[in-house]
């Protein structure tokens, strides 16, 4: 994990001491609300329905017990006993007191942690795999290069006033994808070329929102030396041509299509060939340097007795072979597994996680997972180094932490924003549907299998619904809430925008609603189909006509 230089400390003291001051200002009448809306958000405080709302950076979604005992602290001191985990493996507290802030941030700076670029139109936080550095399929890990970029898109003075906010994913695995890289402004894929070179390949253009995009690729095949030029050339032609004119066609998913994939690709070609031999290029020295801070740790010895142990507790214990089954995914070492930590009992509010919890967690991270914790664009947490024999008891303490669901990627495993409970943006609320459908389904998850349902409470699409198996979106009609249905979205490997089934259903109707089209899925799918497949299969008409049929 990369931790902070004297350069970095120093640079993060002064910027809290410089917000310290502009809040002074604000409660002293000396600087007015609009004035003060561009300097807070460029701490990540934003003005909420209810209260302030503050969002901080977990760059690639990479924890340490001693961050995440700091999140517990400022829950439990600042907020309301708990934090909530996002699609972009930040966090947000949302019953934050506008003059506690800067000691909040002061708290934040002791252990490396900060809110800036978690908002405004800039480069935002960097996500990853978050299996990144201990997934069986990885080429390399994604991290170091998540961490250069992060520390070359900080505060660029070219590039903190774009047309609109930038979002970068990068994932390392060889074909999965598990970082929703297609549907960011920029992707980036570790990939081998012919000659055993590994590099990246770059897309662009990918985006969910008002007009959701599947990126596109810009370049096949980038040597590592040449990825901060040839992003800054991207940026920069987006930053000359990108539209300024229209909120809604800022992003650069719109100049891509306005451009075509073939005039963008040769806008940036052209900018990256004037910059010629740019000082951005990466000596393999600063990549070693950066990447010695994600140096595998120091994993124990397998042991024969850690397979019985576990062989012996999947036998004598039907529900921890469940989560076994579901929540434990292969290591690249053989004797460790990756841990999946469900933020989904229930009837919980998705990515919700408690002080008390928070605190549990760092604990076990520090006991069963070699200090390291991770956050998931699901919304859900990571502890990616777990002995296999110690897989039992993990299980057990993350059960008496109510943690230890079994239901990662299944039905309940659910996806949403925080609506209209919190947000000033939102049509509807998010939350209690997700309520509703996850104590429904969770009889329901081990008959239907894996399927993803992701919730916005408006068209920003914060619950990524896009991308989701089933999609739900909040809309207003009239004053009431009413949720469109989209279906056959997908945000892996695979990446697929999901089709809009029929006219939007009333909130107490949702529920029946996703009930009628996991049945037809149920009845209609073959051996190893998952819901996608079955619908471009099919095409929507079994599943309208079971939704529609009776209205």
């Amino acid at each position: 994990m990369y931790r902070y230089d004297e350069f970095d400390r120093r640079f993060l003291e002064a910027r809290v001491a410089q917000y310290r001051d502009q809040v002074r200002r604000r409660l002293a009448g000396e600087l007015s609300e609009d004035e003060f809306r561009p300097l807070r958000l460029m701490n990540g405080l934003y003005l909420q329905l209810h209260a302030y709302m503050l969002r901080i950076a977990i760059p690639y979604g990479t924890l340490s017990p001693e961050k995440l005992r700091m999140l517990a602290k400022i829950a439990r001191r600042y907020d309301r006993g708990y934090g909530h985990f996002t699609t972009r493996q930040n966090i947000q507290f949302n019953w934050i007191k506008l003059e506690e802030t800067p000691d909040i941030l002061a708290e934040l700076a002791t252990v490396e942690m900060h809110g800036i670029q978690t908002s405004g139109n800039c480069i935002r936080n960097v996500t990853a795999d978050p299996l990144a550095g201990a997934a069986a399929d990885e080429i390399e890990d994604p991290r170091p290069y998540c961490e250069i970029i992060r520390q070359w898109s900080t505060l660029h003075p070219e590039f903190s006033f774009l047309p609109r906010k930038f979002k970068i994913a990068v994932s390392g695995a060889v074909a999965a994808d598990r970082a929703a890289v297609r549907v960011h402004d920029i992707g980036l894929y570790l990939r081998r070329n012919a000659a055993g070179e590994v590099g990246f390949e770059v897309l662009v253009g990918g985006g969910l929102g008002r007009t959701p995009m599947i990126a596109k690729t810009l370049r096949a095949f980038l040597p590592k030396r040449q990825l901060l030029p040839y992003l800054e050339a991207t940026l920069r032609v987006y930053n000359e041509f990108g539209r300024r004119d229209n909120l809604f066609k800022s992003r650069i998913k719109i100049l891509v299509q306005s451009l075509g994939i073939e005039k963008m690709r040769e806008a940036v070609e052209a900018e990256f060939a004037v910059m010629g031999e740019s000082p951005l290029e990466l000596p393999p020295e600063t990549i070693a340097a950066i990447s010695a801070h994600f140096a595998p740790p120091p994993f124990a010895a397998a042991a024969e007795e850690d397979e019985a142990a576990l062989e012996e507790a999947r036998a004598s214990d039907p529900a921890f072979a469940r989560w076994v089954a579901r929540n434990v995914v292969r290591h690249r070492v053989e004797s460790y597994a990756i841990a999946i930590v469900s933020l989904k009992p229930p009837g919980r509010p998705p990515g919700d996680v408690t002080a008390e919890q928070m605190e549990r967690l760092a604990e076990l991270a520090e006991i069963f997972s070699l200090g390291e914790i991770r956050v998931t664009h699901e919304q859900n947490l990571v502890l990616p180094h777990v002995r296999r024999g110690d897989l039992p008891e993990l299980w057990w303490r993350l059960r008496a932490a109510d943690l230890g669901h079994a239901n990662a990627g299944l039905a309940s495993d659910i996806i949403a924003c925080p609506g209209l409970d919190y947000c000033s943006l939102a049509n509807a609320r998010s939350i209690p549907v997700a309520q509703d459908l996850s104590r429904h389904l969770a009889a329901r998850d081990h008959e239907i299998g894996e399927l993803r349902i992701k919730i916005s409470g408006c068209i920003n699409a914060c619950g990524h619904h896009h991308v989701g198996h089933i999609g739900i979106l909040g809309v207003d009609k009239n004053g009431e809430e009413f949720y469109q249905i989209t279906i056959g979205g997908s945000a892996d490997e695979n990446a697929a925008l999901g089709a809009i089934i029929g006219p939007a259903v009333a909130a107490d109707a949702v529920t029946s609603a996703v009930d009628k089209l996991i049945d037809v899925y149920l009845r209609e799918r073959r051996e190893g189909e998952r819901f996608p497949e079955t619908y471009r299969r099919l095409g929507a008409a079994p599943f309208k006509e079971a939704l529609y049929a009776a209205h």
